[in-house]
């Protein structure tokens, strides 16, 4: 060992370990007593040494702690394992729980000092490594949130195309059972017709809820104001419950968002719902709307007891629930279609915990200073209408074609029909002077419906389209709609919808 002979280095030397970035604790062995401890210590501990604990009794006076906030069990302490291993140890899931609030991760390096054979004292090195900790969990959450999206990407395919197989059939139960009942008068019949209805209204809901979560479920964008969306959902929602629940709103967002109001009322709705189940008695529930830069901010805080964190980056997962089973009539998607819509919005939705400890969903949208009035969106009507003129129908699916021309026909309306979008053309070219409507399918062989679109615009720039799909293309169909002349009705539909649609397109053209 080199040693210096300059008078100042003894000063310089001796203030060596109070200028080291780490904190220095010395004890005795095997009992533990406080020796020596640096300034960097204090800094880091939020507190001085103490020579009134010894082995056994550190984690309560130094409120140390682990990663999942326990108290750090007391065999496991640096000083200890360095005397039962006699060697250098390493621990690095220390949190140190300052008075003062704070949380210091630390790595801690215990090397025990001999003489001879004995262990006479225990040096350790205290490190704070709170940075690489929020670093290494900021990147863990960025994995996790990866595969999540893959995940739900992945389901998500697939949810679209069973709902767009599903809603074809639907259509054709719905359609088909209408017409049945047109001029049937055996009750028993219609009691059996209306049983045949529910059900694939049911499976409306159903695949609504898939198309949704798939991301799917975004067709007529407008200009829309969260606040006006959260006041009428709210509304609704808090006149259905039993008074158990205070619904407090914070409405501050003025700027619009564009997107489908149908699908934004629904994430609304689906997240009231999984706040209300989540408060056993009586509760509360926070709606607050605020606008940050370009973004618009809606945020749903219930003070129920909270999603616990390892089962957080699952909560957005189909048929995923924290409860003990689904709710009675529900189908387990509620959260996984907000997801799925949020996304289609271009926006985010993340789940935090809440001021009290409950969940808090955040929905971020982006904001639009658009005030562009929308096409009313087709509602469900409790007649059929009538009406006159010849309609193209073009769907690929026989009975689906077969549905729609017999509501159309028994409406008043003349019929053509067409196999695909090629054959859709063709029958277009040869009667175009007399087609008052194209009824016509976005999916479709040859040519899809998108293309036959374009054909029968370039042919007759100004014949009224009515698009249906079951499986929602979103900015495909928004953007044929923006041609103007053109409405958008989603499959399945039934012989109402159909001819409000039809009448309501025909009228505006």
């Amino acid at each position: 060992m080199v040693q210096s002979n300059s008078p100042g280095d003894g000063t310089i030397i001796a203030s060596i370990p109070d200028s080291l970035p780490l904190g220095i604790w010395v004890a005795r062995a095997p009992g533990g007593e406080f020796v020596y401890a640096n300034s960097e210590f204090r800094e880091i501990m939020g507190t001085g040494a103490r020579a009134d604990v010894a082995v056994g009794e550190y984690a309560v006076p130094y409120a140390i702690h682990d990663r999942e906030g326990a108290l750090y069990p007391e065999h496991r302490m640096p000083l200890v394992r360095a005397l039962a291993e006699r060697a250098t140890v390493m621990v690095d899931d220390i949190v140190i729980h300052r008075a003062d609030g704070g949380r210091v991760n630390v790595r801690a390096y215990a090397r025990p000092h001999f003489e001879g054979e004995t262990i006479t004292h225990v040096v350790i090195a205290f490190i704070d490594i709170t940075r690489e900790v929020e670093a290494e969990r900021a990147r863990v959450e960025g994995d996790l949130r990866v595969q999540q999206a893959q995940r739900m990407d992945s389901i998500g395919m697939l949810a679209g195309g069973i709902a767009h197989d599903f809603n074809n059939l639907l259509t054709v139960i719905r359609a088909l059972t209408a017409t049945l009942g047109v001029d049937e008068r055996d009750a028993g019949r219609l009691a059996d017709l209306d049983t045949i209805a529910a059900a694939a209204d049911s499976g409306v809901l159903l695949t609504r809820a898939l198309l949704g979560f798939a991301g799917r479920g975004k067709n007529l964008a407008s200009p829309i104001a969260v606040d006006d969306i959260v006041r009428s959902v709210a509304d609704i929602f808090s006149r259905a419950t039993t008074g158990r629940i205070e619904f407090v709103t914070d409405l501050q967002a003025p700027r619009t968002i564009v997107g489908d109001r149908s699908q934004l009322e629904q994430v609304v709705m689906n997240l009231l719902i999984n706040a209300r189940d989540a408060i056993a008695g009586q509760g509360q529930v926070m709606i607050r709307t605020r606008c940050e830069g370009d973004r618009v901010m809606l945020e749903i805080e219930d003070d129920g007891p909270g999603v616990p964190v390892e089962l957080r980056q699952r909560i957005f997962e189909p048929y995923f629930s924290t409860k003990q089973g689904l709710a009675q009539g529900g189908t387990g998607l509620g959260l996984a279609t907000a997801y799925g819509i949020v996304d289609a919005h271009r926006g985010s939705i993340t789940l935090l915990e809440g001021r009290s400890g409950g969940a808090l969903f955040r929905v971020e949208l982006p904001a639009s200073d658009s005030t562009t009035p929308a096409i009313p969106p087709v509602t469900k009507d409790d007649a059929v209408r009538r009406g006159s003129g010849l309609v193209l129908v073009v769907d690929d699916h026989p009975a689906l074609r077969l549905a729609a021309r017999r509501i159309l026909e028994l409406a008043g309306y003349r019929v053509l029909t067409a196999t695909d979008g090629l054959d859709g053309v063709e029958v277009f070219d040869a009667h175009r002077a007399d087609i008052s409507l194209v009824l016509l399918d976005m999916s479709m062989p040859r040519l899809d419906g998108r293309g036959a679109f374009l054909a029968m615009r370039a042919l007759d720039p100004g014949v009224p389209i009515l698009l249906t799909t079951g499986y929602t293309l979103n900015e495909e169909v928004q953007a044929l709609l923006d041609f103007g002349r053109a409405g958008f009705l989603p499959k399945p539909f039934d012989a109402a919808e159909l001819t409000v649609a039809v009448e309501a397109l025909l009228h505006v053209s």
